[in-house]
């Protein structure tokens, strides 16, 4: 009897999840672009090899752009698959994923594709989230469903110093009679903040100008391997949005918090967070928090940034001072007592400052795609970074 209710359970949250009765026909004519029938054309399947899979995968050499999709007409990507043999991160790093809507010249998508696809830092893991999955690591998978009204474009660039021989995709699409009225455009950004000046939040999405809903973000973090005793992730997730100046309507409590765990930050896979990556050896963390229960509409504009903040035991960080590493302390708590020493100043070497928990400004390299719709074909955000300083 339990195991019938859960079945049941399954069959609606699969019907919500689609819009419809997975019985139910609709009107879409369904295609799929590969290597095997580049934009889907009927009847045009595997005509190399006398249909023997002749031409599952093609290179890319060097400086050199593949079309991976370009049609007319309205239509809707529903799934994106790529793997290739190179998957270092030097090479998911330097090539560059772009993805153009209704003819525009400017892509609404210029991201390394790695990292589009929720592999932060090109650290491939096995995980699984509602938006992006690699089933063991060797493959990627995006499910956002990407409408257009009279056209699509999708290509990859290799802007690697190296040929890539072995690159295999499919693109799943259905074509429409027209785009819904009220659907917007895809769109994905990349940005990296290798330094700052201390105290300077790190904003992983610039002020973007429209309409649109912000659908999440994965992010890498190299941390500052002279603070390895200390912890990175207290900085808080601030949402600027419909004209918010110095401070933001969307306000978190920090790194952790806002992927949805606390007291620290492991390996998870969830579908709306987790963390592929968490090595406390090499600093470096990846993660990812997709904004799909909890929608976030704008109106006329939005940005998005992560303070840099990290947070240790006072001993430890009375070391990190003695290092002349560079830090700034702005808070202290034992138990339940709260100290902000921005507002309350007090010397930390000072004989009575109190045994607890510190929290300080530092610099960490970080680096993360934003993604979200917008009711334009492209954006006012700057093309993708050059490959030295994705690299």
């Amino acid at each position: 009897m339990n195991r019938f209710i859960v079945t049941i359970a399954i069959f609606f949250l699969l019907q919500e999840s689609y819009g419809q009765k997975l019985y139910e026909y609709e009107n879409k004519d369904s295609r799929v672009s590969s290597f095997e029938n580049l934009n889907g054309t009927i009847g045009q399947g595997g005509q190399t090899n006398k249909g023997a899979k002749g031409n599952a995968f093609e290179s890319i050499k060097k400086g050199a752009t593949k079309i991976l999709l370009d049609v007319k007409g309205a239509g809707e990507i529903q799934r994106i698959w790529m793997t290739l043999n190179d998957r270092s991160p030097q090479m998911l790093r330097s090539l560059r994923l772009q993805m153009f809507w209704d003819g525009d010249i400017k892509p609404a998508v210029d991201v390394p594709l790695g990292d589009f696809f929720g592999v932060g830092l090109g650290m491939t893991a096995k995980f699984e989230s509602e938006l992006f999955t690699s089933p063991e690591g060797r493959s990627f998978n995006c499910y956002i469903p990407m409408p257009y009204k009279s056209g699509a474009k999708v290509q990859v660039v290799n802007e690697s110093d190296k040929d890539l021989h072995m690159f295999y995709y499919d693109i799943d699409f259905v074509i429409l009679e027209s785009m819904p009225t009220n659907a917007m455009y895809f769109h994905a950004f990349w940005s990296r903040q290798k330094t700052s000046k201390l105290g300077e939040d790190y904003v992983f999405l610039p002020k973007t100008i429209g309409k649109g809903r912000y659908l999440g973000v994965n992010m890498g973090v190299n941390a500052d391997k002279n603070m390895k005793e200390s912890w990175w992730g207290e900085g808080e997730v601030k949402i600027y949005k419909d004209g918010d100046a110095q401070y933001p309507t969307i306000n978190g409590t920090g790194a952790e918090d806002y992927i949805g765990t606390g007291w620290g930050l492991g390996t998870y896979s969830n579908r709306y967070q987790g963390c592929t990556v968490a090595s406390d050896s090499l600093s470096q963390y990846t993660f990812y928090r997709y904004h799909i229960p909890d929608q976030i509409y704008f109106k006329t504009d939005i940005s998005c940034s992560m303070q840099q903040i990290g947070g240790c035991n006072r001993d430890i960080y009375r070391e990190l001072i003695k290092k002349q590493v560079q830090t700034k302390p702005i808070s202290v708590h034992l138990d339940s007592k709260f100290r902000r020493l921005l507002d309350e100043p007090l010397d930390v070497m000072h004989e009575d400052f109190p045994n607890g928990w510190v929290n300080f400004y530092r610099i960490d390299d970080y680096s993360a795609t934003s993604y979200f719709y917008l009711d334009k074909t492209s954006s006012n955000l700057e093309p993708l970074k050059s490959v030295s300083e994705r690299l």
